[in-house]
């Protein structure tokens, strides 16, 4: 019989208490039977973290923690793979919990396709009104673009994956994530692999449920970040470039450069804004899965979402940018 491959579980953890022993139970209810640790990068946190991953490493001789004083994610990551002993990487969130089968389904699926990279289905699940307008959101194609992680398609190659599980011998031989990058690392490590030659592939049956913000000021925080990221990474790799990005930086620029046309010279200026709160509207009232109130909330998500990530692309200017000669090689590999 052919042995199964090995696997390392590796999360990075901050300020997520509430959600990591759900998150850890997940991978520990795995029909993969070759999981052969958990590590867990843990971070300075606010809230309860460090000592509920200390009790679980206690309780499992299976996890493992190690510290990440820096707090980035990327740092977690590459420390945590730094130290794996299995032959793939499995990348998963504290604010995460896997399907039963994704690691077996990841798997199979790495041996059938030679993949370096695969990953499915963002799967956004709220359970109050507004996280679950927030899901919505994330999940629809106005929201989020041809972002196929969010919402499914057919199984194949793909620019990128939510979360990934990684041959361990590609990733790092890439180096790794790049830790000069607070977001979009899996984004710019899926751009690395493609032009390696490598595969990035998308398996909708690989689902994982994430936990959405909780509040429209958190969201718009997050879509800020991810706006002012994805410019970072558009600057290390111009070529990468979707339409989807330019979509919301454009918005931002018609609705500043038609309101202040209307103000100044003609009505006609407000063309733009209004076409667009139009869209809002329409796209609210047709998710069938909405109801009520969360139609209304979510004409509130997705200005926030757009606006605030389109805003993060066009003054986000204030990070540090990432150094271009830092490609993502950790010292770690």
């Amino acid at each position: 019989m052919e042995q199964q491959p090995t696997v390392s579980v590796i999360i990075p953890v901050r300020d997520n208490g509430e959600h990591l022993r759900a998150s850890v139970d997940s991978v520990l209810n795995q029909t993969y039977t070759g999981v052969e640790e958990i590590i867990l990068g843990v971070a300075p946190s606010t809230d309860d973290t460090e000592k509920i991953s200390k009790e679980l490493e206690i309780t499992n001789p299976r996890i493992k923690v190690v510290p990440n004083p820096s707090g980035k994610t990327a740092s977690a990551l590459n420390t945590a793979a730094s130290l794996a002993s299995g032959d793939f990487l499995v990348r998963v969130d504290a604010h995460c919990e896997l399907e039963d089968s994704y690691i077996q389904e990841a798997i199979q699926t790495i041996k059938r396709t030679g993949a370096a990279n695969v990953g499915g289905i963002q799967k956004a699940e709220g359970s109050s009104r507004v996280e679950r307008s927030i899901a919505i959101g994330m999940t629809s194609r106005f929201g989020v673009g041809n972002s196929k992680f969010h919402y499914g398609g057919e199984e194949g190659p793909t620019d990128t994956v939510y979360l990934g599980v990684y041959e361990k011998k590609a990733f790092r031989e890439l180096g790794g994530f790049n830790e000069t990058l607070i977001r979009n690392q899996d984004y710019e490590l899926n751009i690395r692999i493609r032009e390696s030659g490598r595969l990035v592939w998308l398996n909708p049956k690989l689902v994982v449920r994430y936990k959405p913000r909780p509040s429209l000021r958190a969201l718009f925080l997050q879509y800020f970040q991810y706006g002012q990221w994805k410019r970072a990474v558009l600057k290390l790799h111009p070529k990468s470039i979707k339409i989807r990005q330019i979509v919301p930086p454009a918005l931002i620029i018609g609705i500043i450069l038609g309101i202040t046309l209307a103000a100044s010279f003609s009505l006609w200026g407000l063309l733009v804004p209004s076409c667009y709160l139009i869209c809002v509207l329409i796209a609210s009232l047709i998710q069938k899965s909405s109801k009520g109130i969360e139609k209304i909330i979510l004409m509130l998500v997705f200005p926030t979402m757009h606006i605030a990530w389109g805003l993060g692309f066009l003054i986000g200017s204030s990070i540090r940018e990432p150094n271009k000669v830092n490609r993502g090689r950790s010292p770690n590999f």
